[in-house]
């Protein structure tokens, strides 16, 4: 049987959530290469023999064969990608949830790194980095030219090593110089705190942590207020870029007592998956509601749109990211390892988010500070060159602006969500009727 991986994450993360290993058998294999694809391989093979023979200084093979195959990779979508055995093994080390490195989640575009959201007390938020920056020299070097993974690697280094960013700010009269001090960066998957009488969950990403941590934060928030107390929880998974396929299940299944959670579909239409709840509501059955904007992706979006089809929460905030699909890690031994999306996922009542999102309940929008105005936070996964256009992708596309204030008093999505489960706020959507849940049947 061949060992992969699952993976659902928004863009390339700096050092990634955990990854957790899917034992499954090979999926279907491609025709037979007819003559027309050989003529095509002779043709790669000429040109690489020619490049070696006769640039103006002698390249590095396997330079060469790597950037060959990352091209033919991220023509496919911008999820798929080759992993060489230093990145592989990197790879590795991430699914402790704890690595080396700067501490933000970046994608490519237009031929620079993307910040698409730097994680809570890392050296790069510290330093100051944001959310919508654009690195345009790392120590230096263009960034124009270099692959996302040459990139990423470049910000890789030793722990108390000093790594000089010149990023493009939209609204900044210059390129701002921000230097960041590497270090070791622990993925706290689970933040928690109880406001009075609502338990406030946060998940930050989808490690092999995520599902320990939140049911301890559940029994915390449960042994600090009294049952007939508490009103009911905030699910907090804004600014969550996704992770582990299995951690998103069981983080689903935490709240729920029946019901179809996702189901993930391959090439071969007989290539289905499902993922069913068991009975037990870690929360007794109290209101819940999820918060989501333009920064909840992938892992994020299945708990989301799960807990929303099963009519179990009600989702407020803003439209998610919309990336729906699932990348499989295949090991290539010494080689290192292949990352290629092989599946689409559903949600229980049989959509596809890819490309569109979750669209919540309620939608309550926050405003952006003075200093943010201006600059445009929106993201989604329709707006990756090359992504994988989904089945119910509209012209409205994916995604919203991905901000959340670092005061909860500023904080308009939260504040909503707890004047609905206190009753000082009352909509149609709240609390939901799981009798009306919306199944695949």
């Amino acid at each position: 049987m061949m060992r992969k991986l699952s993976l659902l994450f928004a863009g390339a993360l700096m050092g990634a959530s955990a990854m957790s290993l899917v034992y499954g058998a090979p999926g279907s294999t491609a025709n037979a290469a007819g003559s027309e694809t050989y003529k095509q391989l002779a043709i790669f093979g000429d040109i690489f023999e020619r490049v070696r023979a006769q640039y103006v200084t002698p390249p590095d093979d396997k330079s060469l064969v790597e950037n060959a195959i990352n091209g033919m990779l991220t023509s496919l979508d911008p999820h798929s990608s080759y992993m060489n055995a230093e990145e592989a093994q990197d790879m590795r080390v991430q699914t402790k949830g704890e690595f080396g490195g700067l501490g933000i989640e970046v994608t490519m575009e237009n031929d620079l790194v993307k910040v698409i959201t730097p994680i809570d007390d890392t050296p790069a938020a510290k330093a100051g980095v944001l959310a919508g920056d654009y690195i345009a020299k790392i120590d230096g070097e263009e960034v124009r030219g270099l692959s996302l993974n040459d990139a990423v690697e470049k910000m890789r280094g030793l722990v108390n090593t000093p790594i000089k960013l010149t990023i493009l700010r939209q609204g900044a009269d210059k390129p701002i110089e921000l230097t960041v001090v590497r270090d070791i960066i622990k993925v706290k998957a689970v933040k928690f705190r109880v406001e009075n009488d609502i338990g406030y969950i946060k998940i930050t990403s989808f490690t092999e942590k995520t599902h320990d941590d939140l049911e301890s934060a559940i029994e915390t928030i449960k042994k600090q207020v009294p049952n007939e107390k508490l009103k009911g929880y905030v699910l907090d998974l804004r600014l969550n870029p996704g992770g582990l396929l299995d951690q998103a299940v069981s983080v689903s299944d935490a709240f729920l007592n029946r019901g179809e959670i996702v189901s993930t579909r391959g090439r071969d239409p007989k290539d289905v998956t499902r993922f069913d709840a068991r009975p037990g509501d870690d929360i007794d059955g109290k209101p819940l509601v999820v918060l989501v904007n333009g920064g909840s992706a992938s892992a994020s979006e299945i708990v989301a749109g799960a807990l929303q089809d099963l009519r179990r929460a009600t989702v407020v905030g803003t439209q998610s990211f919309g990336k729906g699909s699932v990348q499989t890690i295949v090991p290539l031994g010494e080689n290192g390892a292949l990352r290629l999306t092989t599946a689409l996922y559903y949600t229980p009542s049989g959509k596809s988010i890819q490309g569109k999102g979750i669209t919540p309940d309620i939608k309550v929008d926050q405003p952006l500070p003075p200093d943010l105005q201006g600059r445009d936070l929106t993201r989604g996964e329709s707006d990756l060159k090359g992504h994988i256009k989904g089945s119910e992708e509209g012209d409205a596309g994916s995604g919203s602006a991905a901000y959340v204030p670092p005061e909860p008093k500023d904080d308009l999505q939260l504040i909503f969500a707890q004047q609905l489960l206190r009753g000082e706020k009352t909509d149609p959507a709240f609390p939901p009727n799981p009798d009306k849940a919306v199944l695949n049947q």
